[in-house]
């Protein structure tokens, strides 16, 4: 699934807290498969200035590293709580949340319950944690932080130099997680998650959990409400993993519907022409994108941007309506003024250990949840066919996605979702959803025969509720408040319908690159080569 929830990803992670070593209880309850109840967790101080604002606590939840042996080492996962502000007679339980991922730091999704509308946020006590190896848990998984570096070589295999290149790179990032992860790696598949949502709740003395889940926080959330529906109260799954689909075919359902979204995108640029000036027609900026990719394979933006990095910038566009103007900025910045300085602001420099952290945990995951092709041929077969069709993120995604050929930990086979014994949830998702198809959301609507869904109609924003739509925010206060849902229809279809997050008002490209323009409009024809070379390469 790849993207965090935007509106959560500018909030500042991190908690502090003390007390060393939380002691084991005096005596301690057993469940079949989990072992003793988690202590209580001793909440403390955040360490992020955001969840500190808001009244935030802290602590961990101490949990074994392989639940089969449940007296052997353990790990912490890292917690957060924004209590309830409602009276006691109109409190509702706990709220865990998950952003999705796999790898999604979650920490700071305990702010989740402001944006309710109508208060009703303040029923519930909002948990966010950090999944197992992911941001302030112990241990966090990194492998190779400087992996996603600048230039780096063109996605497309268009010869057999690009293909080695691929596969050894991708080859090396898979040993140097099998190094760095040591017996973490076979413990952080979906189900080990599960379990550690058990422990959560209870740790927290909770004999029901209320759960808040997007893109692959959905996914946790069918496979929990199928493994213990009876300590599911209420669910919201926005952007819905296609159960039949983890993972090797939900990547390439992924590079059609982007495909498709940037078409969007693209036609979005040339209503705007007179803002970016990248031509009228959908068509025409769509071809100057292309065009300009193959451009950087021989020169790269401000010697850093390569077609790599120019795609993964653009990639931002097809899950959130949100990005466009930032994105298109950019993209005019860069062809009409040689202004680079908005791509590297969209693709900072590699190193980044939190970003690292959260592409070596969705590996982590997703490699042993399921067996995975092993043969290249079949990867090459898929792809190219794929990419004849939808070229706009195919090799992308199957790069991405490579080190699991040879994941150095053991595949386990995923849980067959299914719904029967859960009660009401609400499903949410847009029409042209990229990250997560529309049809997943009808397949898990198929599977859980109590869940209505809601259809952001013609939208391509991935998980994109509680973000100001009245329809939409509305229908999840409504049943966080109270338990109503919309009335489920008969057929393969959504329950209700709202409007999708809308398209933004276009941005003017930033000054300085229009300053930068002028300035070169204004040198001589013989000077303007070096001059444009001088401003690539600064």
């Amino acid at each position: 699934m790849r993207r965090i929830l935007a509106a959560t990803a500018a909030v500042a992670m991190g908690l502090a807290v003390g007390g060393g070593v939380i002691p084991a209880p005096a005596q301690a309850r057993t469940e079949p498969g989990y072992g003793a109840t988690p202590p209580a967790i001793a909440w403390g101080e955040c360490a992020s200035a955001a969840l500190e604002s808001r009244g935030a606590q802290c602590g961990f939840v101490t949990v074994p590293l392989d639940y089969s042996r449940p007296g052997g080492t353990t790990i912490k996962l890292a917690v957060s709580r924004i209590k309830h502000t409602s009276s006691e007679a109109d409190y509702q339980g706990v709220m865990l949340t998950n952003p999705g991922g796999p790898g999604g730091s979650g920490l700071t999704l305990s702010v989740l319950g402001e944006y309710v509308p109508g208060g009703v946020g303040g029923d519930y006590d909002w948990i966010g944690f950090d999944p197992r190896g992911v941001g302030s848990s112990e241990p966090a998984l990194t492998c190779d932080p400087g992996y996603a570096g600048y230039n780096r070589p063109y996605y497309v295999p268009v010869n057999a130099a690009l293909e080695r290149a691929w596969l050894t790179r991708t080859a090396s990032y898979a040993q140097a997680c099998d190094r760095a992860g040591g017996a973490l790696l076979d413990h952080v598949k979906t189900t080990d998650t599960i379990a550690d949502m058990e422990s959560i709740r209870r740790a927290l003395g909770a004999e029901q959990i209320n759960f808040y889940g997007f893109s692959y926080g959905t996914y946790l959330g069918q496979v929990y409400a199928t493994l213990h529906p009876g300590k599911v109260r209420r669910m919201v799954l926005d952007g819905n993993v296609d159960p039949r689909r983890v993972w090797y075919d939900a990547n390439l359902d992924q590079d059609v519907a982007f495909d498709k979204n940037m078409d969007v995108f693209f036609a979005w640029v040339a209503k705007h022409d007179s803002v970016y000036h990248l031509g009228t027609r959908a068509r025409a900026v769509r071809g100057k994108y292309y065009a300009t990719l193959q451009k950087l394979r021989k020169a790269p933006a401000g010697g850093l941007i390569g077609p790599d990095e120019w795609n993964d910038v653009f990639v931002s566009a097809g899950y959130n309506v949100g990005g466009w103007p930032e994105v298109a900025q950019a993209f005019a910045a860069w062809v009409d003024h040689g202004d680079a300085a908005a791509l590297k602001e969209l693709y900072p420099a590699p190193g980044d250990v939190e970003a690292e952290n959260g592409y070596a945990m969705y590996l982590a995951t997703q490699c042993t949840d399921v067996r995975w092709p092993k043969r290249w041929s079949t990867w090459k077969r898929d792809n190219w066919r794929t990419y004849a069709k939808a070229p706009f993120m195919t090799w992308n995604n199957a790069w991405y996605n490579a080190p699991c050929r040879s994941w150095g930990a053991k595949p386990g086979k995923p849980v067959t979702v299914n719904g029967r014994k859960a009660p009401p949830i609400l499903l949410i998702s847009e029409t042209k959803d990229a990250a997560t198809p529309y049809s997943g959301s009808l397949e898990v609507r198929k599977r859980f025969p109590r869940a209505v869904l809601l259809e952001g109609v013609g939208g391509t924003t991935h998980s994109g509720s509680l973000s100001g739509i009245a329809c939409t925010d509305d229908t999840v206060a409504a049943y966080l408040d109270t338990g109503a849902l919309p009335k489920r229809v008969h057929g393969n279809r959504s329950d209700k319908q709202c409007e999708p997050v809308p398209a933004p008002d276009p941005a003017p490209v930033p000054a300085a690159a229009r300053a930068k323009a002028e300035s070169l409009n204004a040198a001589d024809d013989a000077a303007r080569p070096a001059l444009r070379d001088l401003v690539t390469i600064r």
